[in-house]
Formats: structure tokens, sequence, C-alpha cells
């Protein structure tokens, strides 16, 4: 019998039995990029230069279906909660619709990753991006937090970064010292001294980047490193990355590139097709190379600061014990269209030309990478954020843990989900779950011993777009459009729509879709999401 495992479980307090058997337990990584593409890693094929995250890689495990919610928000709730965002109140963004599933906040009776820890002795922190809805992460688990409760509007102001519980201070900076990625990491290792003051305790850490999302905001000898990679264009850049993550294996050889996704503009005044890259004007051309180096540059900075995360790790001597999951909270965000935006989230676009291209990235700017780099960054597959096809809804993961993880070096093609880690979490740190309702996900334990799985069913749903993964078929729909079938062993890419060919299946499927939309308060889908870029229905 696991005495200390039962008096955490019944009693939800921390004695000295649980406390010494925490101090056996292995400490908890996880690292979230905000809106990183699926193929933006060098280990997923990409070009920009993140060598850290690539020694976690070849050292670790990469998971190839690894599904997110298609948006930030609903998918953080998804990690930090392992349930479906609607099932706790976070279908759509922080905006109470009115509606049990879009409640704008994560519910009370959603323990988080960090409650459920605490039974088992761990110390959890945050730093970096919230975006749960509810004011203060310190309330859920966590000690400290440092960061964001949305998304960062600028990576350049200190002033924009939180420090809770109240009272507790920031790090200081110069003016010229401060930029967010690396301010997040500061007080993240700050956070792991802190936590090595209890050494029989062990530790969760939360680092939730806010790169690559926009704003464009990168430091300056970053950005002249990708200065001149990118005027060869988007589909250049989709035809070699397809090539190299063929050779690594991380889809099949027989993967057929996209054709050039579709956009819709804010408030879907315009939509279309992304254009091929030559018959743009050498002008706009500039303008979008360098807004694709400014992101490249935010990525590179991440991993920069993922080996300072690393380097600490080692000289602790806690590598070894130390569970670390990367992911990406979503696939590359389009917003709006291949132009790219400025000043806001808005059709607000300028053709910046001379010196102010050169001023781009830097404080006092605001710019999007846009449609046509976002379709390039979620190579091959179709579609961004906001979407359920495989371009919003995938994402690169690496799960690394030298002294526990026997596949070093390998890949997995099966299906998983990121409602799977906080059912991961709880079996290796031995807690049971304090939550009532019961978590939908899957211990990913098997998967990184290498064991068989089951088949499983995973289901999707943002603004109205939904699909449902079971076995080899996927059922996909765009909003108030009707569902095509794919069968994602052949044809991930989503090419070849079998819907008319198999009605049976799509009928089963969506009879499935309806009913969990219907238990965890998906359905009825809001009328009106009260923003801009999509039409509230009649």
């Amino acid at each position: 019998m696991n005495f200390p495992h039962l008096i955490s479980a019944f009693c939800a307090a921390c004695s000295l039995a649980t406390l010494a058997s925490a101090a056996k337990s292995p400490n908890i990584l996880f690292i979230v990029a905000d809106d990183l593409g699926y193929s933006d890693l060098g280990c997923f094929g990409g070009e920009i230069d993140t060598p850290h995250l690539d020694s976690l890689a070849d050292h670790g495990l990469r998971l190839t279906r690894f599904y997110n919610m298609g948006r930030c928000c609903p998918s953080r709730t998804s990690i930090l909660t392992g349930h479906y965002p609607h099932r706790v109140g976070v279908g759509h963004k922080v905006a109470d619709l009115g509606k049990p599933g879009y409640r704008g906040f994560v519910s009370p009776d959603a323990p988080t990753i960090a409650q459920s820890l605490k039974s088992a002795g761990y110390r959890s922190f945050i730093s970096g991006k919230w975006h749960l809805g509810t004011p203060d992460p310190t309330r859920h688990g966590f000690e400290e937090f440092y960061g964001t409760l949305v998304s960062a509007q600028t990576f350049w102001d200190p002033e924009h970064y939180l420090r809770l519980p109240a009272g507790r201070a920031r790090l200081k900076y110069d003016d010229s010292e401060f930029y967010g990625t690396d301010a997040v990491t500061d007080h993240a290792l700050q956070f792991l001294k802190q936590a090595r003051e209890t050494p029989d305790r062990p530790w969760f850490v939360y680092l939730a980047y806010h790169a690559p999302h926009f704003p464009l905001h990168a430091r300056q000898n970053d950005i002249d490193k990708y200065a001149d990679t990118y005027h060869t264009g988007w589909d250049t850049l989709r035809e070699q990355r397809l090539r190299r993550m063929k050779k690594l294996g991380i889809v099949p050889a027989h993967t057929k590139l996209t054709p050039r996704s579709r956009y819709w503009d804010y408030g879907e005044k315009n939509t279309g097709v992304n254009p091929a890259w030559d018959s743009l004007p050498e002008d706009r051309r500039a303008d979008l190379a360098r807004r694709m180096a400014i992101y490249a540059a935010m990525i590179d900075r991440v991993d920069q600061n993922v080996g300072r995360v690393l380097a600490n790790l080692k000289s602790s001597h806690e590598l070894d014990n130390a569970m670390i999951v990367f992911l990406s909270d979503n696939g590359a965000c389009a917003e709006w269209d291949p132009h790219g935006f400025d000043v806001s989230s808005s059709p607000n676009n300028i053709l910046h030309q001379g010196k102010s291209i050169d001023a781009m990235g830097g404080p006092g700017t605001y710019s999007s990478v846009g449609s046509g780099w976002a379709n390039a960054s979620n190579t091959p597959w179709r579609l961004y954020k906001h979407y359920t096809h495989e371009g919003g809804i995938a994402s690169p993961c690496i799960i690394h843990w030298p002294s526990h993880l026997k596949r070093q070096g390998e890949i997995d093609h099966r299906p998983t989900h990121i409602i799977d880690l906080m059912p991961t979490v709880n079996e290796i740190a031995g807690t049971v779950y304090p939550g009532e309702i019961t978590l939908p996900g899957q211990s990913l334990v098997p998967i990184l011993k290498g064991e068989t799985t089951e088949p499983r069913t995973l289901y999707f749903e943002h603004e109205s777009n939904k699909a449902i993964h079971e076995g080899h078929w996927k059922l996909v729909a765009l909003k108030e459009r009707d569902w095509e079938l794919y069968n994602v062993d052949t044809d991930r890419t989503e090419l070849d729509d079998l819907a008319t060919q198999h009605p049976e299946i799509v009928q089963r499927l969506a009879t499935r879709w309806n009913q969990w939309a219907k238990d965890n308060f998906v359905t009825p889908l809001p009328r009106d999401y009260g923003v801009k870029y999509l039409k509230a229905l009649d």
C-alpha cells in the first residue's frame, strides 16, 4: 500500500511521509511557445537556428501528431486543467458570452496541474503568459507569477509585465536591457533558485513564452542574423521545409505540399488565396521578408533562453530527473492577410520602405507576419490558428527526461493531445486528481516507454470550426460549411475529401462530435462572439 499516496489523496496535506516520497519525484518543466508554427524549429524541419530545442529533440522524444485547441486561451486552459476548454468555461477568449462553455474564465471547479501537484509536495511557479481569464495565477496553485494575464502587447516595456502576489519585487532593468522573452526567463531562473531552498520538495515550472506572437519585436542583433534569409519567399521556403521534414521523418515520404491556403481578412471583408511570392512587387517582398526575419529572430531568442534554463538545470544537477515538455499553443497566426497588419490587430497595413524597414521590430512599432508566412510556418498543413484543419491544431512537441525516457532521439506518430498532460503529470508524480469531473485525456507514460496504446477519439472546436479525429479518420469543417472527411494516415495534408464516398462514416463521426459538444458545453454555439472579425449570426 502506498501510504503517502493515500495521505495526499484523502487528506490533501503534505505530511512528512508525503514529502519523503516527493523527494524522489521528478521535477517538471513545461515550455510553451505562443503561435509557433509546426515546422519552425530546426528539429521539425525549419531553417531557424534552434540548437537547444534541437538538442532536447535529439536526446528526447518528438510527438508529430500532438494536438491543441487552435487558440491560445482554450489551449492553455486545456494544458493546465486537463479538460477540453469549453467544459471548464474557456471555449473562446476571456469575454463572458453568457453560456456555460464561454464564460471567459476557468471554472473554480477545475483544479490546475499546480493544485493537483501540491498534494504530492510540489512547489509550482509560472513565468510568462496566463490567459485563463482570472486575475491571479497564485490563486490556482502557483506560488509566484511574473508575466502578463493576456497576450503581451509589447516586448519592450517592463511596466507591461506583472509580478504576483502583490508586493513581490520584480527584477530591475535599464530601458536598454529589457526584452520580454529574456525577462520571463530571468524570473523563471529566480523561481528555480527559490524552489531549491527546499531541496526535499520537487518543483513544477510553467514557462510560457509570449513569442513569437505579435507584435513582431526582437533585438537588433537577432534580426540582423536573418536579414537576408527570407527574400526567396514563402513558396521556396515551404518546399525546402517539406524536404527537410521528410528527411527527418517528421512526415511520411509520400506527403504532398498543400496549395497556398486561403485567408479571411479582418471582419471577413476580403477573402482570397495567399499569392505566389513572385507575383508581389519588389517593395512588398522587401517589407514581408523583414517581417519574417523578425519572427525568426523571436524564435531564435526563445531558443537562446531555453539554453539558459537548460544550463541552469545542468549546473544544479537537475536536468536528468526533470521531465521537460516543449510545445506550441496553436499553429502559426495568419492575422489577417498576406501583408500582415501594423499599429493594431486590424486591417491597417503599412508598406515599410527605406529607414522604416530598418526600424521594424523595435520599440514603437507594432506589426504581424501575415498569412503567407503563417502558411509557410505551418508547412505542409492547411490553414492556421483559429481553424481545426491541421495548420491550426498541430503542435510541435518534444519530451525530454533522461533518467526515465528510453526512447531518446525517437519520433512517435501516434495521436496525442494537450489534455494528456495533466494525467501524465499525475501518474509520474503519484498524485490523485482532486477534481470531480473525470479527465478526458490519457497519460503519455506508455508512449514514453514505447508501449502499445489503444486507438482513441479526439475532439476540437473553435469559433464554429470543428473536427473529430478517430483512428485514421478526421472529420473537419469550417464555420457553417459542410463536413470534410480525410484519411489522415495517407492524407494528413487534407487534400482528398472523401465525405461523399463515405457518408456513413461522416454520419457516425458527426453524431459522436455532436454528443461530445453537448456534453462539454460546446453547443449551442454562440451566435455572436463579440469580436470584429466574426460576423454575428442573424
